[in-house]
């Protein structure tokens, strides 16, 4: 029986062609999950890298200021009334009656100067005087004889008026001489040295023997020149305080302060503010400013330093951010305002009084803006940002502004 012609035997897939299928079918796998793994990591690398780019910024609020400012200035009390008492003649000072602390009384003596030459010129004047009135007086019953005689063949005109001019200028010698012994009367009475007013001495520059210029006392060769006493009024005290330029604006009567002592930091005692000096220093850039403290039980010295306190009150509209949020450019200092899809816009605002780590805005914000708390230099208007979480105290006013 023969094969020929019969049809071709089918039957099933052998081992080997199986496995060469597996295979064909394990690397079309690998090569479909090589092209998906790698066209993920690029996407995440991408999104990765666009996010990077995306500047990570702490969003804070800007805060209005307390509603007063306290400034703290070194102090000096004064006497309400303070007078420096120097010697207006020269002499030995012959006793003195006044100490240190002593209270006096208007015209009260505090010292008596010794003055040989000054009592001998007295003397001198007080003569002279009497010389001068003397000879007026015969000048007087000379020109008398004379004037009744004038007329007559015993004298004639020329020697009338001569006489009665003898008797104009001796007057006049009269006064001159009248006025020098006035000069001389006062310079003797400062040989008793007096209090001007009612106060307490607070400073005595002479002793028993001390030589006295007409310009004060000379104590000794490197000391010339000092005042013999002072004299000043402690009920009530002046306080003299120099104020920052940048604060003159608020100063005035009814401005609010207190004083503190450096032993008594816990008591606070009040001033009234009477004056200033209406004008700047150059060299300090400040101004002279006077306050009353009133003294009646006098436990407070002249010359006491003291922390004087002032409260001004702050100016509506006022806003206060932190320094490292202004960004300071040729347009002029700048913010950055957090606006719809996080992105930045750079707007500028007015700066006001620097407070240290804050800075006062006082135009171009409103407590509702949010603002980048410490933009870069290279932050560009409009660019999109992302706001993190503030790290405790890593940006002044941060904690500050979350918690409002």
């Amino acid at each position: 029986m023969s094969d020929e012609g019969a049809a071709p035997r089918r039957g099933r897939p052998g081992p080997r062609m199986i496995l060469m299928l597996a295979l064909l079918l394990l690397v079309v796998a690998l090569a479909a999950y090589g092209v998906w793994s790698r066209f993920r990591t690029t996407k995440d690398l991408r999104a990765t890298a666009e996010d990077a780019a995306i500047p990570r910024v702490q969003m804070i609020r800007p805060r209005p200021p307390p509603a007063t400012r306290t400034l703290t200035l070194p102090g000096n009390l004064e006497g309400w009334f303070q007078s420096s008492i120097y010697g207006q003649v020269t002499g030995y000072i012959s006793a003195w009656y006044k100490d240190y602390g002593a209270q006096v009384k208007a015209g009260d003596v505090l010292a008596t100067i010794d003055t040989p030459g000054l009592d001998a010129e007295y003397a001198q004047a007080k003569a002279q005087l009497a010389s001068t009135q003397a000879n007026y007086e015969l000048a007087v019953v000379t020109a008398r004889r004379w004037q009744a005689l004038a007329g007559t063949q015993a004298v004639s005109q020329q020697d009338v008026d001569i006489r009665t001019a003898t008797e104009k200028a001796d007057a006049a010698l009269v006064e001159a001489a009248r006025q020098n012994l006035a000069k001389y009367q006062a310079l003797v009475a400062f040989k008793t040295v007096v209090a001007p007013f009612d106060g307490v001495i607070i400073a005595r520059n002479v002793n028993l023997g001390d030589y006295v210029g007409a310009q004060g006392a000379q104590v000794n060769q490197r000391v010339q020149g000092l005042p013999l006493f002072l004299v000043a009024t402690d009920n009530p005290l002046r306080v003299f305080v120099s104020v920052p330029q940048a604060y003159s604006a608020g100063l005035g009567p009814g401005l609010s302060a207190s004083m503190t002592l450096p032993g008594e930091p816990g008591r606070r005692i009040p001033l009234r503010v009477l004056t200033t000096s209406r004008a700047v220093e150059p060299a300090q850039r400040s101004v002279v400013t006077e306050l009353t403290l009133a003294n009646p039980q006098h436990e407070f010295l002249p010359g006491t330093y003291v922390d004087v306190r002032f409260e001004f009150p702050t100016e509506p509209g006022l806003m206060v951010v932190p320094q490292q949020a202004v960004i300071f450019r040729a347009q002029g200092p700048q913010v950055a305002v957090i606006g719809p899809g996080s992105r930045a816009h750079l707007r500028i605002v007015t700066l006001g009084r620097n407070l240290g780590n804050d800075v006062e805005i006082t135009s171009g914000l409103t407590k509702d803006d949010q603002l980048v708390g410490a933009p870069s230099l290279g932050l560009l208007d409009g660019q999109k940002v992302k706001v993190v979480q503030p790290v405790p105290g890593g940006v002044p006013g941060a904690d500050r502004s979350a918690s409002r």
